[in-house]
């Protein structure tokens, strides 16, 4: 007898059935229905989603006629500005890979980006243009098309570009035809992550990756339609966690703000009766140790996805005073930002503060549209048991997961080992099968949200004519989550103080990744000479950071 499976029908897909998963569309669709609801908000601005998709398209156009177009890269470096949110639909939109970088790197590590990246074009904010002019001479093109974003509330600084960014959408076209990708697989952005080693890998992202990330926010973190979320959290990181993409599906309204400053946040969220914010553990911790009477008036609950270290009990009652329900979100550059969440439950808020501490304070389980995330042995690469005390290294699999790194297949392959994507992070699962960071496997420190290469900073304090043998571990900071910590051994006969090496790192390093604290002595060796780092991490207390 033939069996016959009766969904079989013989014919592949095609245009009726199938269409690229884009965040593209989110724009498209939302223009459409909801053209005069708000986009934008940023000081006295106010731009509506017509007025957005129209920029968006202007600014595809006019990059097309620049020579623009299917697989270059376009570098952006500026703050959480309007142009940053219209550069994540207009970049993509021509089929360019949007390449956002971190504003507080130094011109060295700048540099190093354009040139890996191979930008063809570079959209800057005039905060940034003395890094960035250091930064385009070290380079030595020309051939960059650099376009100045200006900006009222930009401090003074020169413009670089040959054009700038509200002229540049003069030139282009508010009804320009875009089209989704042919394969969703195709590069959207490409963010620069620091690892064990000096330079960054570059993390590239696909549409289809993005398209489900964005609607992942939505259904992880229940967001409503129209939800007015205030940009406290760097768009450079991940994207922003795709949020840029994610207002676009709900017609939300973006807030925009060009840096923290506890008392225009607490301004805005009354003024606009912000319902969401994202943001590192440095953000809460500035709001409730602002002045109370910053507070006076919020009459509402504000709804905020932490990341990084998790929420202690001190940040989880500061937050509530404050009026701020945190989730807490795990994940890192090259899963979109956010995969994993500590999904809450509805009798926990009849918990004591400290044990609703330590549930929230998981790494969780995986996000709505993320496939897998677990605790793995990467001997067998079989899922610890939920005992608690079983440690693995986390692991993700499924569509929210980069496509590799930019022109380094070693590492890619290292980092797909086994069908997985391997964090670096170890963790235990609970008996609830909720995962819980115990420490890192790989030489990086989180501080303030940024990766910090502990072998980068050592290299910094090798440069030193003194230094004899130096290591770097995280060290817990109330305010930054981890700080670089320094031990450094001295060369005999010389003579040196904290405040001396501090210094010279600064002539080297971007100012976040500089130590701070030099812990001078002979540094715990092997037998074969080897420096011991995990007698230092246990000294230091460096897992307590992420506890």
């Amino acid at each position: 007898m033939i069996s016959i499976n009766p969904y079989e029908t013989g014919l592949d897909k095609n245009a009726a059935n199938h269409v690229s998963l884009s965040p593209l569309s989110f724009l498209k669709r939302t223009a459409a229905i909801y053209p005069d609801r708000l986009a934008i908000i940023y000081g006295e601005r106010r731009q509506t989603w017509a007025e957005t998709a129209a920029r968006c398209r202007r600014l595809a156009s006019a990059l097309q006629a620049r020579g623009i177009g299917r697989g270059d890269t376009v570098a952006v470096m500026l703050p959480n500005v309007p142009a940053m949110l219209e550069a994540h639909f207009g970049i993509p939109m021509t089929g360019a890979v949007l390449n956002t970088l971190n504003t507080r790197l130094d011109a060295e590590a700048v540099a190093f980006q354009l040139e890996h990246g191979e930008a063809k074009a570079l959209l800057t904010d005039r905060e940034f243009a003395r890094v960035m002019r250091a930064a385009l001479d070290m380079l030595g093109r020309s051939d960059i098309l650099v376009v100045d974003v200006e900006d009222d509330t930009a401090p003074p600084g020169q413009n670089l570009g040959s054009v700038t960014y509200e002229a540049l959408l003069a030139e282009g076209n508010p009804e320009h035809p875009w089209y989704l990708p042919a394969d969703e697989w195709e590069a959207i952005s490409l963010n620069y992550t620091s690892g064990t080693t000096g330079n960054p890998k570059g993390v590239v992202t696909h549409h289809r990756g993005a398209y489900l990330n964005s609607a992942s926010n939505v259904i992880s973190w229940n967001l409503p339609q129209h939800t007015t979320y205030l940009w406290t959290l760097p768009m450079f990181h991940c994207n922003g966690w795709c949020f840029p993409w994610t207002m676009a599906l709900i017609a939300g309204t973006s807030v925009c703000l060009r840096r923290i400053d506890p008392a225009v946040i607490f301004s805005l969220i009354k003024a606009h009766h912000i319902t969401h914010m994202c943001g590192a553990p440095i953000v809460y911790n500035l709001l409730i140790s602002a002045p109370p009477k910053l507070r006076e008036g919020l009459n509402h609950t504000v709804n905020g996805l932490i990341a990084g270290a998790a929420p202690p009990v001190a940040v989880i009652e500061g937050c509530e005073a404050a009026g701020i329900n945190l989730t807490h979100v795990y994940g890192l550059t090259e899963v979109y930002g956010p995969a994993a969440v500590c999904a809450k439950h509805a009798e926990w808020d009849a918990l004591p503060i400290e044990d609703r501490a330590r549930l929230n304070g998981r790494q969780g389980v995986p996000y709505a549209l993320q496939e897998d995330v677990t605790v793995l042995d990467t001997m067998t690469m079989e899922p610890v048991p939920c005992d608690g005390v079983t440690i693995g290294e986390i692991c993700f699999r499924g569509n929210v997961v980069m496509k590799g790194y930019l022109k380094n297949e070693k590492a890619t392959a290292e980092a797909f080992a086994g069908g997985w994507f391997h964090t670096g992070d170890l963790a235990v699962r609970d008996a609830s099968g909720y995962i819980k960071i115990k420490d890192r496997s790989k030489d990086v420190i989180i501080s303030g949200g940024e990766n910090i290469s502990s072998v980068e900073v050592e290299d910094a304090l090798f440069h030193h004519p003194a230094v004899m043998s130096a290591a770097v571990v995280a060290e817990p900071d109330p305010k930054w989550g981890e700080v670089p910590c320094a031990f450094v051994e001295l060369k005999p006969g010389h003579e040196l103080t904290q405040e001396e090496l501090i210094e010279f790192c600064r002539q080297h390093l971007a100012r976040f990744k500089v130590p701070k604290r030099v812990v001078f002595g002979e540094l715990p060796k092997t037998s074969t000479g080897k420096i011991q780092k995990f007698v230092l991490r246990q000294q230091v207390k460096s897992a307590s950071a992420i506890e």
